[in-house]
């Protein structure tokens, strides 16, 4: 008695392929988008604050996610333009770019993680405000910013990791006049009728002999 074997359909596999496509283009979209605005929002809220004594008072301090780095911020907006990069190349550019989206997701998470835990910037605020450079900032305590912002890094990372992994079945950009690598072909000019003035008048207009000689 032979056996059977069960041969799959031809087309089944490019389906899968084109599905998984899809779904992991609407996800790394969502994501770095999502990734980039939540991290450019979480830098410009409260870090972290503290009190600095200053003619034998307590002067309230704080210190927003840009007091206390840069970083977040300029690395969102990397990510923000790699995700859109990435449908303007192909091939190995196109890996290229998916891995600088990756990396700065990774670089959102590492300066925010290192951020929230900072005391610096509120250290110089406290020497600012009271005129000495020693000065350092008491009772200081962080926020959950910094952690919002790691999450934001988290997303731009997982961005990354989709368009490394499925990026080379991602649609692309094509040019404007592209067909199929070809120039677009021109129009024809009008056949002129001897017979009729004014389409002898047009021929000459458009600097064509209307003879055809």
């Amino acid at each position: 008695m032979g056996y059977v074997t069960a041969v799959p359909h031809p087309r089944s596999e490019p389906a899968g392929s084109a599905r998984a496509g899809r779904l992991s283009l609407a996800v790394a979209l969502l994501a770095g988008a999502l990734g980039a605005a939540v991290a450019l929002l979480a830098t410009r809220q409260q870090w972290a604050e503290g009190t600095a004594t200053v003619a034998g008072g307590a002067f309230p301090l704080s210190a927003k996610g840009s007091d206390v780095t840069g970083v977040p911020a300029a690395l969102a907006i990397v990510g923000l333009a790699a995700l859109v990069a990435v449908f303007a190349v192909r091939r190995a550019g196109r890996l290229v770019v998916a891995a600088l989206l990756a990396l700065s997701g990774a670089g959102i998470v590492a300066a925010a993680l290192i951020g929230a835990s900072d005391g610096s910037a509120l250290d110089e605020k406290a020497a600012e405000a009271s005129g000495d450079t020693s000065a350092s900032v008491a009772a200081l305590s962080h926020t959950a910013w910094p952690y919002v912002a790691v999450v934001g890094g988290v997303l731009l990372l997982l961005a990354g990791v989709l368009a490394l992994r499925y990026g080379r079945l991602w649609p692309a950009m094509s040019g404007r006049y592209e067909r199929g690598g070809a120039p677009a072909p021109r129009r024809k000019a009008p056949a002129v009728d001897p017979d009729r003035p004014e389409d002898l008048w047009k021929a000459l207009d458009r600097g064509e002999d209307p003879t055809g000689a």
